[in-house]
């Protein structure tokens, strides 16, 4: 009688162990992911950040060369009418 309850004890403390072992690895990873997605998002803000900057002065830069194409083009008709 007294080994079943030694051998019982044993083998709920086996089972425990096969349950808890990946449950904990599980939850490692998943804390783990969560921080790096959170630095994913916290990269992809500053990126967005400087998107729009490097796009307005693009914009900026063409409306410059738009003015320049323009007088050009005005000088090219002038040269033309001659």
């Amino acid at each position: 009688m007294e080994w079943t309850v030694v051998v019982v004890i044993i083998a709920l403390a086996g089972l425990t162990g096969s349950i808890l072992t990946p449950a904990i690895k599980l939850n490692t990873s998943v804390t783990r992911l969560s921080t790096l997605v959170d630095s994913l998002n916290g990269k992809l803000g500053a990126m967005e950040g400087s998107n729009s900057e490097a796009h307005r002065r693009i914009w900026q830069e063409l409306e410059g060369q738009k003015n320049t194409v323009s007088g050009h083009e005005t000088r090219i008709r002038l040269l033309e009418k001659r």
